[in-house]
């Protein structure tokens, strides 16, 4: 852990305790070395090149990433072939899809970034929350072991098993499209349910900087949220047209 964390600590940050527990939360995973999460969550940027940051813990959990979904694909789908699950994992071990899963449980308003980074908008760039993402992931590795790390990772993806790899994945597309068009992020918000339990219908909002760019309903909340996203892509492109 020294090793990762380098010769020299800083103090945590103020609203370092909330991020901790939050994330904790999210992830399923008390730190025991809390310098190990700090670490995950600092940019470059922040800090002088000696000190800790996030890319050595970024390094280490992409490997751990993929070893974690791929232990998990086979055991979900003891019968998929090769291609099959390499599929599958592509479809979730990618940079978009890293992004929207830090974005989901907040990994954006923790982190701790250089003024320039601040100043252009690096808490809701897709890379870093990507990047931040794998920290995190290796950061519970080190803390923790191999075990604790695979459970993190299956919370934050067991939704995503089983659909087709193929499937076009909306939200991700739009948090790219939403970022490079706006600065921001969409926000979702589910503001109907439906039906008995057993045929339950959901819809959901999107507002991104301010402005209502969506609506899409489903027979899950996950499925209206790409409904809604798929609309606010199109509402994007009418009006780039429009511009032309």
């Amino acid at each position: 852990m020294a090793r990762l964390l380098g010769n020299r600590q800083r103090a945590r940050p103020a609203g370092f305790e909330h991020a901790r527990t939050s994330l904790e939360h999210a992830l399923g995973y008390h730190f025991e070395h809390p310098g190990l999460l700090n670490a995950a969550l600092t940019h470059p940027s922040a800090v002088d090149p000696n000190e800790p940051h996030y890319e050595r813990l970024e390094f280490l959990g992409d490997a751990v990433l993929d070893l974690a979904i791929a232990d998990l694909l086979m055991r979900r789908f003891p019968e998929a072939k090769e291609g099959q699950l390499s599929k599958q994992r592509a479809s979730i071990v990618n940079g978009r899809t890293l992004a929207l899963k830090a974005q989901e449980i907040g990994v954006g308003k923790y982190l701790r970034l250089g003024k320039g980074e601040e100043k252009s908008g690096g808490r809701e760039k897709p890379s870093i929350l990507a990047a931040a993402l794998e920290a995190l992931i290796g950061a519970i590795y080190s803390d923790g072991g191999l075990e604790p790390a695979q459970r993190a990772v299956e919370i934050l993806i067991a939704d995503d098993l089983g659909g087709s790899a193929a499937e076009r994945d909306y939200k991700t597309e739009l948090q790219e499209a939403a970022y490079r068009r706006f600065r921001s992020q969409p926000v979702y918000e589910l503001v109907a349910t439906r039906g008995p339990d057993h045929a339950k219908h959901f819809t959901t909002k999107i507002r991104i900087a301010g402005r209502d760019l969506g609506v899409g309903e489903g027979a899950s909340k996950k499925q209206s949220e790409q409904a809604a996203a798929r609309a606010a892509l199109d509402w994007i492109a009418k009006e780039r047209r429009e511009q032309r």
